[in-house]
């Protein structure tokens, strides 16, 4: 069974829509993200336009700010900090990956945690950790949502995430510990030993490692839920960009048994853009002094 992104972000983004529309009439503008693009790599580009699609689903405002690829890192933070003070942008996002000059954990740590709709400040992951209210990172938050649109349990089952950077793997993991989850959460990384006897434990298989079918069918139970976050461009003359896009998990859609996987592309990937969205939203609100349920 393919557990796929469309219908539960499309269903995510419909939700946003309606509290973007009620936020305009309270407050006379729409809910901003600004998002901050440096250079013009081809895949950035790409997601910069998806992010500015789905603001406009959603009726949200939308700033570019497209900079230089040579542009000095004083010269970036300096453009963070204007938009930390503008009244008119309730989030920021610098794109990812920045050019090699530029210290990318520098720049993000300088972008206000109000405002820090990727989630990723060390003041949202704490918050994340002591189960406050903060901005959750966008994929995990999305992957969270898929799990209990698909009816998905986490009460007490094992679940194994394979990976460990504070963008995935740490705070899926500390999501999902969490008492109103109540999972069994083991991360694993490049250094654990006999990976496959944990996969093979694991009832939900999160894998964020970045490598292309690193994790193949025959390492997890028959009947696992496999959540693979991986987007990996692999060459394929065959396509007409030249690549081809695979997750992190290995699976024949013929002899998967009873798993349940999101496919890429698809699968996660929507998920994430549609949180980014919700993010941007409860940001919106709080600046406000209120609670997107209280719209």
């Amino acid at each position: 069974m393919l557990l796929s992104g469309k219908e539960p972000s499309n269903s995510m983004k419909r939700d946003a829509a309606v509290l973007s529309e009620k936020f305009e009439k309270n407050f006379s503008r729409k809910p901003c993200l600004a998002v901050v693009f440096v250079g013009s790599n081809p895949a950035s580009t790409v997601y910069v336009r998806n992010k500015k699609k789905a603001c406009e689903e959603t009726g949200m405002g939308h700033l570019d700010v497209d900079l230089d690829e040579n542009i000095s890192e004083e010269a970036l933070i300096e453009k963070v900090k204007a938009l930390n003070s503008d009244s008119n942008v309730d989030g920021i996002l610098v794109q990812l990956p920045l050019p090699k000059h530029i210290n990318v954990s520098r720049v993000l740590s300088y972008i206000s945690a109000e405002k820090d709709v990727d989630g990723f400040s060390a003041e949202n992951l704490g918050k994340l950790l002591t189960e406050e209210k903060g901005l959750v990172a966008c994929t995990p938050k999305g992957i969270l949502y898929l799990l209990d649109y698909y009816n998905i349990e986490t009460e007490g089952k094992n679940v194994v995430v394979v990976g460990r950077s504070r963008i995935v793997g740490k705070p899926i993991a500390a999501l999902l510990e969490q008492k109103c989850r109540n999972a069994t959460v083991t991360l694993c990384h490049s250094s654990t030993k006999n990976l496959d006897f944990y996969l093979k434990n694991a009832d939900i298989v999160i894998c964020a490692v970045g490598k292309a079918h690193v994790i193949s069918e025959d390492m997890v139970k028959k009947d696992a839920v496999v959540i693979d976050v991986g987007t990996n461009r692999v060459p394929d003359a065959s396509k007409k960009s030249g690549y081809a896009l695979q997750g992190d998990f290995c699976y024949s859609a013929e002899d998967g048994g009873d798993l349940k996987v999101t496919p890429v592309p698809g699968g996660v990937g929507l998920m994430t853009v549609s949180s980014l969205m919700d993010n941007t939203l409860i940001a919106a609100c709080r600046r406000m002094g209120i609670e997107k349920e209280d719209l």
